[in-house]
């Protein structure tokens, strides 16, 4: 039976939640194998990255590329950035096909529409009553 791979790697730390790995995570966790291996923090090996990575994951993805990496690094709101860096612009709102070109809806209308006919009617009966 295969098991959830979400349910694998560290969860938390001093009983705190880590929340999603981070691609600083990682290097942290892997300078500090290199130096518990007696390098220095800037000899880090991709073996140190790879044990790292399955450590705080649970997950070894080995075939994953760099610009897969920083991409899960990236938080939701830099993924969904379709041009990093721009501000965007609001788009005009358009009618709905409910509206006329005054922005009044179909039941708008239609209500304005009755009482109109509504007053036209009492009127004509008015008239014809005073005759």
């Amino acid at each position: 039976m295969n098991t959830n791979p979400l349910k694998t790697g560290v969860l938390t730390e001093n009983s705190s939640g880590i929340g999603t790995v981070t691609r600083k995570m990682v290097r942290e966790r892997a300078v500090e194998l290199a130096v518990l291996q007696g390098h220095t923090a800037h000899e880090v090996s991709k073996t140190d990255w790879e044990q790292a990575k399955r450590e705080l994951t649970g997950v070894d993805q080995p075939d994953l590329d760099p610009k897969e990496l920083a991409l899960d690094s990236a938080t939701e709101a830099e993924r969904w950035d379709p041009v990093p860096g721009s501000t965007g612009r609001s788009a005009p709102v358009s009618g709905s096909e409910d509206e006329d070109s005054e922005g009044r809806s179909d039941n708008t209308r239609l209500t304005e529409e009755g009482i109109a006919g509504a007053e036209h009617d009492q009127m004509r009966q008015a008239s014809r009553s005073g005759n």
